[in-house]
């Protein structure tokens, strides 16, 4: 339908769009659906409307004060977690449309995939573990989220993308949209990450491997381009799975062993491991004798005490478990945390 200088692209128009996709993707048309049952959006398809349900939803909202790596920076530059989430998103997109996916599919997984982090990055994740039979992970939690705490109702691909879009996660996603995730989560955290160490004094861009920057670049830019670029040559090459070309893919692993040394266990990002741990168990355990503190509009009435108390703390910003745990404890403690980053 046309009016003036405008034409009406509805939802059925943007379906028939997608049948000029590559055969590997995903039609919104052929989804496994929703948990409960919905009318269509007359103009979004269900991908789309999935995506705008997460940029809508508390936990989305909350990352903007959640560690990526340095906890509770004050400087304005360093990647946060919705910082973090936005770049993995931007790459995403880049990485299906190239490949002839279903971009807003991926996009959808891509903003959705960290909902479930808890407060202090993985060091939150570490101290979270004991509460929880086989461990706590934030995938898992993620899912939790949009499927329980929040009722986003979404679609099943979605939710599958988020589920696995740790490496660590098996089984794989199914969709070749959440493999797009995958590498552009870790594109994302290896670049800013580098250049977040570099500006908090961790290191110096000529201490990244010779290998890495001769394949990449240095971190910015120049190296997500070049890593997208390599993801595209891979997977069309191979045919049957996103995949990185497999001389770059060395170099990534090398890449990525070397921030795990230098970077993730260094006494700047990781000094702070135990009180963080500290601060983050003393605020289950306090709960855990008096959940009446829970929130009602955060309280999952039917689970066991543990997982309420496990959802609310694991739920936290930085700033706010900081703050709570002053409140209830030892100011004195938490402010041995705040980083010396200015």
């Amino acid at each position: 339908m046309e009016r003036g200088s405008f034409r009406l692209v509805d939802r059925a128009a943007r379906e028939r769009a997608e049948e000029a996709l590559a055969p590997a993707a995903t039609r919104s048309t052929a989804t496994r659906g929703r948990a409960v049952a919905e009318a269509e959006d007359a103009l979004r398809t269900a991908f789309e409307r999935d995506r705008d349900r997460i940029l809508h939803a508390k936990a989305f909202r909350r990352l903007k004060h959640k560690t990526q790596v340095f906890l509770n920076p004050d400087g304005d530059h360093f990647v946060t977690r919705l910082t973090h989430t936005l770049q993995v998103t931007q790459v995403a997109r880049s990485l299906a449309r190239a490949l002839g996916l279903n971009e807003p599919l991926a996009e959808a997984i891509a903003l959705g995939h960290d909902l479930g982090h808890s407060p202090f990055g993985h060091i939150g994740e570490d101290a979270l573990e004991p509460y929880v039979p086989g461990g706590w992970h934030h995938a898992a939690q993620g899912v939790r989220i949009v499927e329980v705490l929040e009722h986003l109702n979404l679609t099943w691909e979605v939710r599958d993308g988020i589920r696995a879009h740790s490496w660590k996660i098996t089984p794989p996603p199914t969709s070749h949209e959440a493999e797009c995730v995958r590498y552009a989560d870790r594109i994302g955290y290896l670049s800013h990450d580098a250049l977040d160490a570099v500006r908090a004094g961790v290191l110096q861009v000529r201490d990244l491997p010779a290998r890495a920057r001769a394949v990449f670049g240095d971190p910015g830019s120049r190296m997500v381009g070049a890593m997208i670029d390599a993801v595209v040559e891979g997977s069309l090459v191979d045919g049957g799975a996103v995949v990185m070309a497999p001389g770059p893919l060395e170099a990534m692993h090398e890449l990525r062993a070397f921030m795990f040394q230098r970077v993730y266990a260094s006494e700047t990002a990781a000094g702070q491991k135990q009180l963080a741990i500290d601060v983050t168990r003393r605020l289950v355990d306090h709960h855990l004798s008096h959940p009446e503190l829970i929130p009602a509009t955060y309280r999952d009435t039917a689970a066991d005490p543990v997982t309420q108390v496990v959802d609310y703390v694991s739920g936290m910003t930085d700033r706010f478990a900081l703050s709570t745990h002053d409140r209830l404890f030892d100011a004195d403690a938490t402010a041995r945390m705040r980083p010396l980053l200015r």
